[in-house]
């Protein structure tokens, strides 16, 4: 009975991860939270700039200004000062997640939380942004909208009747909506979605996060427009003579990605050495944001302005010096104080003064080169913030969605990936995942196929076991497991087989143990103490299934019998074959093999 209550348990648990019917609720949940992550990214996005505008011109207008041509004059010094004071409140009686650019609080979810956010958060964390950024915090509103669109899906998730596994596609449906909507960067917004939040490439998710990502989109288009977000004229980027150029611009990208990194957690370390209360931070930090901006107004507030400017090459190279100095100067200052907004738009701008500033560098000192500053510094703004999140495909897609120019790929890839090369190098931990290595929390961003998915269990079976005969005294098996005969007592389970050579059942130790506390134990056999009609396993099928099988079923051994003969066995499966299994991937990654120039030499 108890078998085959486990099977039953076993079946259903197979059928809430895998069956289409979950597939198509998945599906119609990620329709929701697409148009619903449109709507709030549009409705934060409106926020921002009416703050803005109230702010700094003393008007009521919902586009989002620039700020470098305030009214406010000397004020400009406290107004930072009073937003951080504002979000520091909010953080300390509200809620503490609502503190940084929010990326890195959506993968603690996933990681420890079971994909749930509070739902404080998903109201909070674009009210904070919004103040934060409309008195004139350097960075823009997409991480926040990501993170709103992320608590919106795990909300829909905490809702209905879902796993884990399946809130956590909801989750990263909402993360990715809420970049497509803040970018008009669809596909750009799914791979972001799988390399930070899913790490995995499923149909179960892929769906999903597809939809999402479409139906937000289609939001922004409709309440936005159809335009990119920023506005960008035909660019000349120079292959494949310039790739040497590439080469080298990759290479500072990688070192300025470490760089920015590492003083954005450092100017966080100096915060947190205040001895003063948290809440505070985020007015310190808007007082040196004040004094910055008083001089160099272009780092208040998003500055859409400037990247356009730096990608069609209308700023000269003073301002750009200055937007790559105390932009980032400013940034560090504003999310080292625990204050809310976002790292993307603000590294963006930082980045393609870094890649314009370089192409100018280049032509001043070989002037037949002629680079162009706008392609440069769309290369750089991927490949930084690439390089820095360890999220290089996505950003490979996302500059070439904002363009829409398909000779800007070959570029981009050879910059991007030599960039990530350098920064794996110079960096332990992304810029996403520093915050949770100091919190314990590890993660490994790479992510491949599951080697129990490619072996199969015929290949780390063991093919010969020793089994017992059916008739066997109880008795006489609890002497041999006491003996020092290898076979018998280090096996946890053996296989019992009648008079025909036909699998009848199994009996383990625990089985033994139970039994011979029996009044009956001296006329019982194997099978009365054994288990009839065992879970089996099957050569052909891959290790993953035959695991599960395990799991799902509290069991640590199965039977390897044929599919067209289940009463013939054909092998054991105990955990020495996961490990077997393991091993295998272990000396494929790790054994090098000689090659034929070696075998050579050796003759």
């Amino acid at each position: 009975m108890l078998q085959k209550a486990q099977r039953n348990r076993s079946n259903w648990s197979g059928r809430s991860g895998s069956d289409g019917n979950r597939l198509l609720i998945l599906t119609l949940l990620a329709v929701i939270i697409g148009i619903a992550a449109g709507f709030a990214a549009y409705l934060l996005l409106t926020l921002v700039g009416l703050i803005s505008n109230l702010v700094f011109f003393q008007r009521v207008a919902f586009h989002i200004p620039e700020l470098q041509d305030h009214t406010l004059g000397p004020f400009v010094l406290i107004v930072p000062a009073i937003g951080g004071l504002i979000v520091g409140l909010m953080a300390k009686y509200g809620s503490p997640k609502i503190r940084g650019h929010g990326t890195s609080e959506t993968m603690e979810a996933v990681l420890v939380n079971h994909s749930r956010i509070d739902p404080r958060v998903a109201v909070l964390k674009p009210v904070a942004t919004a103040i934060a950024i409309g008195t004139g915090g350097p960075f823009g509103a997409e991480g926040p909208i990501i993170q709103t669109g992320g608590a919106l899906g795990s909300i829909v998730g905490q809702i209905f009747y879902v796993t884990s596994a399946e809130r956590k596609v909801l989750l990263s449906c909402g993360a990715a909506a809420g970049m497509a909507a803040a970018f008009s960067t669809p596909i750009a917004a799914v791979i972001l979605a799988i390399e930070l939040f899913l790490f995995e490439f499923k149909t179960r998710s892929f769906i999903p996060l597809v939809v999402a990502s479409v139906l937000a989109t289609t939001v922004r288009f409709q309440l936005i427009g159809q335009s990119p977000l920023f506005e960008v004229g035909q660019m000349e980027f120079g292959m494949p003579g310039n790739i040497p150029f590439y080469v080298l611009l990759g290479l500072a990208c990688g070192v300025f990605a470490a760089f920015f990194s590492w003083s954005l957690y450092r100017v966080e370390d100096l915060f947190e050495r205040l001895p003063v209360d948290p809440m505070w931070w985020p007015a310190i930090g808007g007082l040196v944001i004040g004094v910055i901006g008083f001089f160099v107004p272009r780092v208040l507030g998003v500055g859409y302005e400037n990247i356009t400017g730096t990608l069609n090459n209308q700023l000269a190279v003073g301002v750009l010096l200055s937007i790559l100095v105390f932009k980032s100067l400013a940034l560090f200052v504003a999310l080292g104080s625990g204050t809310s907004g976002s790292l993307l738009v603000a590294m963006f701008m930082v980045s393609a003064a870094l890649g314009a500033l370089f192409a100018m560098a280049i032509n001043a000192v070989l002037p037949g080169a002629n680079l162009s500053p706008g392609a440069f510094a769309l290369v750089a703004m991927a490949a930084v913030f690439g390089a820095a999140s360890r999220a290089t495909f996505t950003f490979i897609i996302f500059a070439f969605e904002l363009t829409r120019d398909y000779t800007a790929v070959l570029p981009l890839m050879l910059g991007c990936v030599i960039a990530d090369l350098i920064a794996m190098r110079l960096m332990r931990n992304s810029i996403m995942t520093e915050k949770l290595a100091r919190h314990g929390l590890h993660i490994e961003q790479d992510y491949e196929a599951d080697i129990m998915q490619q072996v199969a269990v015929a290949e780390v079976m063991d093919p010969d076991p020793p089994y017992l005969s059916a008739s066997m005294p109880l008795a006489q098996l609890a002497a041999l497991i006491t003996s020092d005969d290898p076979s018998i007592n280090r096996r946890n389970g053996l296989p019992i087989l009648d008079d025909d050579g036909r699998l009848a059942g199994i009996i383990t130790r625990g089985d033994v143990l139970r039994a011979l506390e029996r009044p009956d134990r001296d006329t019982l056999t194997v099978l009365d103490a054994g288990t009839p009609d065992p879970l089996v396993a099957y050569p052909d099928e891959p290790m993953h299934n035959a695991i599960d099988r395990m799991l799902e079923n509290n069991i640590g051994r199965l039977l390897v019998v044929r599919r067209d003969r289940p009463w013939e066995m054909v092998g054991y499966l105990g955990r020495t074959g996961i490990l077997e299994a393991r091993l295998k991937r272990l000396r494929d990654e790790n054994v090098r093999e000689p090659g034929w120039l070696h075998q050579a030499l050796d003759r």
